[in-house]
């Protein structure tokens, strides 16, 4: 590979750059590599076999030219096999591939750190005991791993928008590879819930600079000042949402484009359409149901149908346990206690929340809620 490297140093000022650059550097070294073996074998019999190996290959494949180009995307596609629980394949190439912490893969599944390390060993169990093989999927099959890819991106992106912990509110270098790699799946695979997801996450990203002051502090949705949104990013997601929603085959991540776009469209919170935001969390509800999802729809409703409705919503999701250790379910139920002036259990949540979260903006932002209310 290094000689390989020195040619094209050499070569590309001349003739400049190939269109696809990767099959010319891997089968240049092929040839490269048996030049070397030829020369070897004359003096070492040993070497004759991995000669003739490397030859065979460069006459089947000269040239090869692979379906995924990207390297990293065809990292997550070859983890994402279906030999593995959809959990453990996700959880294993979020931390292999991805480099995301096991603390941050855990918070997007809502389970400890220990037991999101456990289905990483039984992952590499399984890949071990099985013999499942590092290869990258031929082009038939990246439909099947198709939505395993798509949610291991939905999560980076996740964890760039809201950080779960450190200084930042936002990882930019997170959403923005996560973006990267929607649009080339985008491009491999057309599919509607690709563009679900890549609509969703042009429409989220787009806040980005509105979401926090000069000096890292949370501004929430209704402070933000929505000049700064990127209006370039909501038109394409926008377009691309539409194009999903026509198709009448999409799922999950169309439904959340569709919520982004009613608030990207929307010119004040107190414009927002909350009531087709509460509709389309209805819909979201039934063919993906979620804790997270019922907590964001109670939010909605609390808007449309009054505060108490969407209180009791939440306590009644708080009592079933699954949030108890979601720092924004608490967060969620402080805020509308506060504007109840429920002074005494507006405190008593805000603190819960405090006591979960370990971003450094939000527990700033917590400590100021807190002490307005005194």
């Amino acid at each position: 590979m290094q000689e390989a490297f020195a040619a094209a140093l050499n070569l590309w000022q001349k003739t400049g750059i190939p269109e696809n650059p990767r099959p010319w550097l891997i089968s240049t070294a092929r040839f490269k590599a048996i030049d070397t073996m030829r020369r070897r074998a004359r003096f070492d019999a040993s070497q004759q076999d991995l000669l003739l190996h490397l030859e065979a290959q460069s006459t089947e494949s000269p040239q090869e030219e692979e379906d995924i180009e990207d390297d990293r995307l065809r990292l997550i596609f070859i983890c994402c096999h279906p030999s593995l629980p959809p959990e453990a394949h996700v959880a294993l190439t979020l931390r292999e591939v991805c480099g995301l912490t096991t603390e941050e893969i855990a918070r997007a599944f809502l389970i400890t750190p220990g037991t999101l390390a456990q289905r990483i060993v039984r992952a590499k169990a399984t890949i071990r005991d099985k013999g499942i093989p590092y290869q990258v999927p031929s082009p038939q099959d990246l439909p099947q791993r198709l939505s395993a890819v798509l949610q291991v991106i939905y999560l980076v992106f996740n964890e760039g928008y809201s950080a779960a912990a450190g200084a930042e509110v936002t990882r930019g270098e997170l959403t923005g590879e996560a973006i990267r790699l929607g649009r080339l799946v985008c491009e491999l695979l057309p599919e509607p819930e690709v563009m679900g997801l890549l609509a969703l996450m042009l429409l989220q990203e787009s806040r980005r600079a509105a979401r926090t002051s000069p000096v890292g502090d949370i501004i929430l949705l209704e402070q933000q000042n929505r000049a700064l949104w990127n209006r370039d990013q909501i038109a394409e997601g926008i377009a691309l949402v539409e194009g999903a929603l026509a198709s009448h085959r999409f799922g999950s991540y169309t439904f959340q484009a569709a919520i982004a776009a009613v608030h990207a469209e929307a010119t004040s919170v107190a414009a927002t359409d909350w009531r087709q935001v509460a509709m389309l969390y209805d819909r979201l509800a039934r063919i993906q149901p979620s804790p997270v999802v019922e907590l964001n729809r109670a939010v909605a409703i609390a808007m449309c149908d009054g505060l108490e409705s969407g209180l009791s919503l939440i306590d009644g999701l708080l009592a079933r346990g699954e949030l108890a250790n979601y720092h924004l379910a608490h967060s969620a139920r402080a805020d509308l206690c506060r504007r109840l002036n429920r002074a005494a259990e507006a405190r008593s949540s805000y603190e819960k929340a405090l006591a979960l979260t370990q971003q450094e903006p939000e527990r700033r932002f917590l400590l100021e809620r807190l002490r307005g209310l005194e």
